[in-house]
């Protein structure tokens, strides 16, 4: 009686509420209880990929007939007022990704944003999450990190992501597909100045759990010819604090001509490579316009 009580009350708090639900990233059995109570009594589960969803639903008994609704990349935009007009109704949805916390580099991010502007209550069962996972077994500065989740997969736009890192003093979490992971280091070992730390996370919370640490330079060694398989995680510690002095005329100038290549005027692009490094934005414009003719300022 007492539990059938308590699921009525958890029921009713749902009721008309989106609840962002974490699922396990590798072992099955980081499924919490609330989780179950929650994804076995709302109405509606939208989840990533159904077929994998059902398998986890079957795997804990919890039914999955006919609530299951696929919310992924593509038409996660699509989606929104579907759920809107569930929750305008009262009833309650739950959002799960393939595996980890919805949101974070999966879908979620665009219903939550458009749930919470129509006011609607937005919650969480929170659980796995590789992020999390993979940091704070890095052995890296936790204090202060960034999530870069997946880098763009190729141009200026790749490349200037990876210039940043230059200048990033915080530790730097960055999601891989597995058959990427040798290019991505060897494009970080180029890119990046110093003995940057660098841990690996493969398979988290599985029977293979992999967890690799070392410098830029010997992870690209040791994956250049690695055929690996699941998820990985990429831990790169920060660079050292720079000064105004550390960074070169050369760096600021290149910065600029890239930003100008993708459109920026001379003088939004001198104010950004300021933000960037550090310096004061009228080093920054005269650095940018020393090799120029007067001609060439007009």
């Amino acid at each position: 009686m007492f539990l059938q009580a308590f699921r009525a009350t958890v029921a009713g708090l749902m009721a008309g509420s989106l609840i962002l639900v974490a699922t396990p990233i590798g072992n099955l059995g980081d499924l919490s209880e609330r989780a179950i109570e929650v994804l076995s009594d709302v109405e509606h589960i939208y989840c990533e990929d159904t077929r994998r969803t059902r398998a986890l639903l079957s795997a804990k008994s919890i039914p999955g007939k006919g609530r299951l609704v696929s919310l992924h990349e593509h038409n996660e935009e699509a989606r929104v007022s579907q759920v809107l007009a569930a929750l305008e109704a009262g009833e309650s949805v739950a959002v799960v990704s393939d595996a980890g916390t919805p949101g974070i580099s999966d879908p979620g991010q665009v219903l939550v944003a458009n749930a919470v502007a129509h006011g609607f209550d937005v919650t969480t069962v929170p659980g796995p999450s590789s992020v999390i996972a993979a940091l704070v077994v890095s052995g890296l500065p936790t204090e202060r990190f960034i999530v870069e989740g997946f880098l763009p997969r190729r141009g200026k736009e790749r490349a200037e992501r990876i210039a940043e890192f230059k200048v990033e003093t915080r530790t730097i979490v960055i999601l891989e597909s597995p058959r990427r992971v040798a290019g991505t280091l060897g494009e970080l070992a180029l890119s990046l100045e110093g003995e940057r730390k660098i841990v690996i996370a493969r398979e988290l919370t599985k029977l293979h759990e992999e967890i690799w640490r070392g410098t830029l330079e010997e992870a690209e060694s040791a994956f250049a010819e690695r055929e690996l398989k699941g998820e990985v995680v990429l831990v790169l510690g920060g660079g050292t604090p720079r000064t105004k002095k550390d960074v070169s005329d050369t760096e600021i100038r290149s910065f600029v001509e890239t930003a100008m290549a993708d459109g920026l005027s001379r003088r939004d692009a001198a104010h950004d490579a300021a933000e960037l490094f550090g310096i004061s934005r009228r080093r920054a414009y005269e650095v940018a316009t020393s090799h120029l003719t007067p001609k060439g300022l007009t």
